[in-house]
Order: C-alpha cells, then sequence, then structure tokens
C-alpha cells in the first residue's frame, strides 16, 4: 500500500466537497505558479504542495498532455500555451474586448501603426488584442500569439512592472511610464509601450504600439501613454506614481530611443 505523508498536502486541506481528489491537487500545483515564481523545479513544486514527487510528477504528465504546464529545456516547469487560451476566454466573460478595442483602434487610426495589449504569459507574453496599421509594410503578430517577455517594447513594460530584466531599463521605464525601442526584439521593428492597470491597481498588461524601424516617432510615446492611461481609467485603475528617476548612464544604449523630453509623466 502507498504511504500516506505524515502532513496532508494543500488539496488535502482545501479539497472540493464531493470532488475528485486528483483534480484537486492537479490544481494545487497550477496554483502554485504565480508572478514570483513563474518557473519551478519539480522539487519545488513538491514543497509547496506538501505532495511526493512521485505524485507531482503522475500529475504534471497529465497537465503537460492538455498544454496546462510545459517542461522547459532546463527541467524546470512553467505553465503551458492553454492557459493563455483560458485566459482569453476569462477576459471575454468579464467584457474587456469591448473597454479594450475601442482604445486600440483610435490609438491604431491615429498613429496608422498597429496597436496591442499583451498581457504576461509564464517567462513570455500573450497578445490578446491587436489592431493591424492600415499601411502594407507592417509586423504581423497576431492575436493569441506568445512573445518573449525580455525582448520588444511591451515585455520590457511587463518586466520592469514585475520587478524583472534590466534593473535599470526598469527604473528608466517606471520613471518614464512609457518607453520607446527600436531593433530589441527584431533588428527592423520598433515599438511603443505603456503599462495598463486594473480596478485592483494590479499590472493588466502593457499597450503597444509597433512599426517598421523607419517609420518610428519618439514623440508617440505621449500619445501612448495617454491611450494607456484612458484604458486604465475605463477599467477602474489608475496609474501609480512615477517611481524615481535612475543614475545617468555613461553611454545609452542603442536600442533605447527615448528622449525625456519625449516621453516624461
Amino acid at each position: 500500500m502507498p504511504r500516506r505523508p505524515a502532513t496532508a498536502s494543500l488539496a488535502d486541506e482545501q479539497s472540493a466537497a464531493g470532488g475528485v481528489a486528483a483534480v484537486d491537487r492537479a490544481a494545487s500545483l497550477l496554483a502554485a505558479f504565480g508572478d514570483g515564481t513563474p518557473v519551478l523545479t519539480l522539487a519545488s513544486l513538491a514543497e509547496c504542495t506538501r505532495l511526493y514527487k512521485s505524485t507531482v510528477l503522475r500529475l504534471l504528465a497529465s497537465l503537460q498532455h492538455a498544454r496546462l504546464v510545459q517542461r522547459q529545456s532546463d527541467g524546470r516547469y512553467a505553465l503551458g500555451p492553454s492557459i493563455a487560451r483560458l485566459y482569453a476566454a476569462y477576459t471575454d466573460a468579464f467584457a474587456l474586448e469591448p473597454v479594450v478595442m475601442p482604445v486600440l483602434r483610435e490609438l491604431a487610426a491615429t498613429t496608422r501603426e498597429s496597436a496591442a495589449l499583451h498581457v504576461p504569459q509564464a517567462d513570455q507574453r500573450l497578445c490578446l488584442y491587436r489592431v493591424n496599421s492600415p499601411q502594407p509594410v507592417r509586423d504581423h503578430a497576431r492575436e493569441g500569439d506568445l512573445l518573449p517577455l525580455a525582448r520588444g517594447a511591451g515585455g520590457r513594460v511587463l518586466q520592469a512592472y514585475r520587478g524583472a530584466g534590466d534593473e535599470r531599463l526598469g527604473q528608466e521605464i517606471r520613471h518614464r511610464q512609457v518607453v520607446v525601442l527600436a531593433g530589441d526584439r527584431d533588428p527592423e521593428l520598433a515599438g511603443i509601450a505603456a503599462p495598463v492597470f486594473d480596478a485592483r491597481g494590479a499590472l493588466l498588461g502593457a499597450l503597444t504600439l509597433t512599426m517598421p524601424r523607419t517609420r518610428l516617432q519618439p514623440a508617440w510615446a505621449g500619445t501612448v501613454l495617454a491611450a494607456a492611461r484612458e484604458l486604465s481609467r475605463q477599467l477602474g485603475g489608475a496609474f501609480p506614481e512615477p517611481g524615481p528617476a535612475p543614475a545617468p548612464a555613461p553611454a545609452q544604449d542603442p536600442a533605447r530611443l527615448a528622449p525625456s523630453a519625449e516621453v516624461a509623466g
């Protein structure tokens, strides 16, 4: 007979009345992933759920099959792409689209470039909503695409407000509340992004404007920031106070094209 753990697991302590124990345990594994723990080892999952490693491995096999969890090349685990689909369904249920899309359409119409809302997804970001540029030459990201979290204006904003990534760039973004980057994700592309906050005051995502590098206008930083503030307001959120300015850097990062006169405040 299998050994009973000396200490009850979290799932056992918080089990659903009339529910299925295996589902409760799988749910406790998914709940272990969060803003501070987007990637976890097998040992960490076992420790925080108080389940045997052998049990965790069996549950992970099922979660991986459903693409709710994915195993990375270093052996650690992160949430899988099916979470993005479920997140999109969740946001639709709460009528996020009718609020977000008019803001994106106005931003795209004003600039004639592509506007999107990106949300964090483990160590990536999900393009949740997007309005394409009417111009034939543009980047071809689509709703539902997963993009790098550590590259591109939208990813840099999400990292900055989650306390991750380049520390100095993050401090600069929190101070200016918008960033203008060229060639950061793709040598031929540029982007402008600002954070969006929900009714709880938590970071919801990043409002981004992307275009070919040759069409970048840093003055649009103010336009993007104003749109992000308006979207936050419509969602019941509010911008935090700007963070402190970073110390002057010895040399400007060539990828960063954000003169303070264009993007401040």
